[in-house]
């Protein structure tokens, strides 16, 4: 017999899904409340729907972002625009025929479980139409696929005098565009992703534009050597081998190699958490904003009188147009009962960021909802991997263990490394990689999979799902990532003598040296080593 699974929402979560469901032989059937795919990434004009700003670019690379079965087009850039990403979505839907188990313009108004669920698992899945109209459905399994960005965070009591302010002032979620602020004065409250983003286009069209910033933040830069994507400078042996060092030195590390670009002390932007236990700002404009002076930073509000805003240095600005709280979201479930998720101060506790523990029977999960150090969208596709497997029996966990993961929300955001999140789940699928015989069966390949870019495609290469094109696609994923940007014709330079491949071929055996026998190895000698990599 067919389970039939509900999805809900249609976003990239969401498209995952029913992908994967179908890959497993369930029925998806995805309730989506707006008219179109794409969920968040949707631009739109809407006061009730979690949506981007009109210039949003994304801040992982393409071939770290993708569908791990379905690389973005070649000529596609590295970091892409909001409305590419849509174009890609709508590729991936089409390739795989999923919209047509989308019904649209659906809101989902509860789920709850059957009376004898603790023997069949079954699930009461209550919608409503556009139309007014309800419908109550039966499912197997039931995929939660909201995302975080649920319900924006305005905590306008811990900002005195606010119902005083005579400018405009709202959350990140509504803001659009910046020419209604032309030669205006702004405040951005949060120095995250989305404020990072916001100042720094509100600094090209106002006559001045604050930063508030309670906490700091460490900035990184899209960019890395020669150009290339930074996220694919990350190999796997270094993920690994770093996890072998001291959590305060890693921090110490990679807290150098971030002011070596910009000297955070100086900027006034330096964070109060260590590197690794704050989710860093993606950022390459913001530095020179704050060099020339258009956006600068102030510290946390004191309080509003009027049109002035006075900050906890006591410092006052004066006529203030405008305030964007880019202060984060609190993520909710509605449509369940505290008895299935405990939603408590923006905290969910949930098995490896996926599954309710105290479920009797497995059949409902929740994707998405972790903020990996990488991209979400190969990290729901894993996850969803892994839960239509649990949902048709092929994988076995014990949800009630002790080891349950604390979700958190906008002030303390459960940051997960992306590889080790990856492999762990991948581990369980039974797609994680094979190293040690990719490298005896396979050399180039399993020489591509340790020292190369930890992309997605990596876990295609064996198991349930296993893709043709996998190998392919990790090896021509430079390829990929040059694509773009030759659009135009230059000469060769002249060959000259290069010790590239030498130190490349000694580089390999002392890393392959330092991962096998990692237990070994004096952390001095690891430390030496990750350093002269990542520099290399």
């Amino acid at each position: 017999m067919t389970h039939r699974v509900a999805v809900i929402g249609g976003g990239s979560s969401g498209l995952a899904c029913i992908k994967c469901c179908l890959d497993e032989g369930l029925e998806p059937v995805c309730f989506e409340s707006s008219d179109d795919i794409g969920g968040l990434w949707r631009f739109k004009v809407s006061h009730y729907m979690a949506s981007i700003y009109h210039s949003l670019i994304i801040n992982t690379s393409k071939e770290r972002m993708c569908f791990s079965d379905f690389p973005i087009p070649a000529h596609f850039p590295n970091f892409m625009h909001n409305s590419l990403i849509m174009d890609y979505f709508r590729m991936y839907a089409d390739h795989f025929q999923l919209t047509k188990h989308i019904r649209f313009n659906t809101k989902v108004l509860q789920v709850k479980q059957r009376s004898d669920f603790s023997h069949s698992g079954q699930w009461d899945v209550e919608t409503e139409d556009k139309d007014g109209k309800k419908d109550k459905h039966i499912f197997d399994a039931v995929l939660i696929c909201i995302g975080h960005h649920c319900h924006p965070n305005m905590p306008l009591h811990d900002f005195p005098g606010i119902n005083t302010f005579t400018g405009r002032y709202f959350h990140s979620r509504d803001y659009k565009t910046p020419e209604e602020w032309r030669n205006k004065k702004a405040i951005v409250v949060g120095i995250g992703n989305s404020g990072g983003d916001i100042a720094v286009e509100l600094s090209r069209v106002t006559k001045q534009v604050y930063l508030s910033t309670r906490r700091g933040a460490w900035i990184k830069y899209r960019m890395s050597v020669r150009g290339f994507p930074l996220d694919m400078l990350t190999s796997r042996v270094q993920s690994s081998l770093l996890q072998l060092l001291p959590f305060g030195l890693q921090c110490s590390m990679a807290e150098n190699q971030m002011n070596q670009r910009i000297d955070h002390i100086c900027r006034f932007i330096m964070a109060t958490a260590q590197f690794f236990n704050q989710h860093p700002t993606v950022n390459d404009e913001l530095p020179n904003r704050i060099l020339s002076g258009t956006v600068m930073v102030k510290p946390n509000i004191r309080r509003f009188q009027g049109s002035s805003v006075e900050f906890d240095d006591g410092s006052v600005v004066e006529d203030i147009d405008l305030v964007v709280f880019a202060t984060g979201y609190k993520f909710s479930f509605p449509f369940l009962t505290s008895q299935v998720v405990s939603v408590s101060e923006n905290k969910a506790s949930l098995y490896k960021y996926v599954f309710p523990p105290e479920l009797d029977r497995p059949t409902l999960a929740i994707i998405g909802l972790v903020q990996p150090l990488g991209s979400t969208i190969p990290v729901s596709e894993m996850q969803a991997r892994w839960a239509t497997r649990v949902f048709k029996g092929q994988s076995v966990s014990v949800f009630k263990s002790v080891n349950v993961s604390t979700v958190h929300g906008f002030m303390d955001t459960q940051c997960v490394d992306y590889v080790a999140y990856m492999d762990e789940i991948a581990e369980l699928v039974g797609v994680k990689p094979a190293l040690s015989r990719l490298l005896l069966t396979d050399p180039r390949l399993g020489l591509n999979v340790m020292f190369g870019p930890t992309t997605p495609c990596q876990y295609r290469l064996r198991g349930p799902g296993k893709w043709a094109g996998a190998r392919q696609a990790i090896l021509t994923q430079w390829e990929r990532v040059a694509k773009p940007m030759q659009t135009r014709i230059c000469d060769e330079p002249k060959a000259q003598r290069s010790f590239k491949w030498p130190l490349i071929l000694s580089v390999t055996a002392l890393a392959l040296a330092v991962y096998v026998k990692r237990k070994s190895f004096p952390s001095c000698i690891i430390l030496i080593f990750i350093f002269n990599w990542t520099m290399y």
